[in-house]
């Protein structure tokens, strides 16, 4: 027994934390739309700067619009692989892998970040701290939205797609001017048992001062 967790309290969230895996492909079984509001509603749970909950979400239904969200930004994702070095060949493959990740998900869900309701200050740096804290507040909500998909059954991949061309996903989608595109989350049941992961030794990760 690993000596690092053979005291963890037997108790469903820990099951949950340490059962969580990254699924990326799925069934064609649809999620209940009773579920899918109980996983939004999870992630707004999480904790924010100030209490600003600058998360937003935006729910893509399988169909034209996530087939035209997939293309463009398969499109860009192309031109960069080809640009570092990749031959066309082994680029489309890639971005084809992408491409039906975002269309067979049973549903997808975009994570934004809004600033509206952050603290606004007279100097670059403490106002780039405050986008900081908003990032880290939509990282929460995300990690909640997984767990809590997680203890549904439900399998899910967090995916960072977006921060690579912004401006896609937001022209795409008619997204308000101040959302900013953070990640996608892909949801589904799974169609394959997702792969063990491999995690450093606890101690490889933590010092411990005082």
């Amino acid at each position: 027994m690993n000596p690092e967790t053979e005291s963890r309290p037997d108790r469903p969230f820990y099951e949950v934390l340490y059962g969580r895996r990254s699924v990326r492909r799925y069934g064609e079984r649809p999620i209940p739309p009773e579920v899918l509001t109980r996983l939004l509603d999870a992630a707004c749970q999480a904790p924010s700067a100030h209490n600003s909950q600058p998360w937003r979400f935006v729910v893509v239904a399988r169909g034209a619009l996530r087939d035209a969200l997939a293309e463009r930004m398969g499109a860009r994702f192309r031109e960069d692989l080809v640009r570092d070095g990749m031959s066309e060949a082994d680029a489309e493959a890639q971005v084809e892998r992408s491409r039906q990740r975002l269309r067979h998900a049973s549903a997808l869900v975009v994570a934004c970040l809004t600033m509206e309701d952050m603290a606004r200050y007279p100097d670059a740096g403490r106002q780039a701290l405050e986008e900081q804290m908003g990032v880290q507040s939509v990282a929460a909500a995300v990690q909640n939205l997984l767990l809590a998909a997680h203890a549904e059954g439900v399998a899910a991949c967090w995916m960072c797609a977006p921060l690579f061309c912004p401006e896609v996903v937001r022209e795409v989608l008619s997204l308000p001017p101040h959302w900013q595109p953070q990640a996608f989350v892909t949801l589904g049941y799974a169609a394959e048992p997702p792969k063990e992961k491999a995690l450093a030794p606890l101690g490889s990760r933590i010092l411990y001062r005082g």
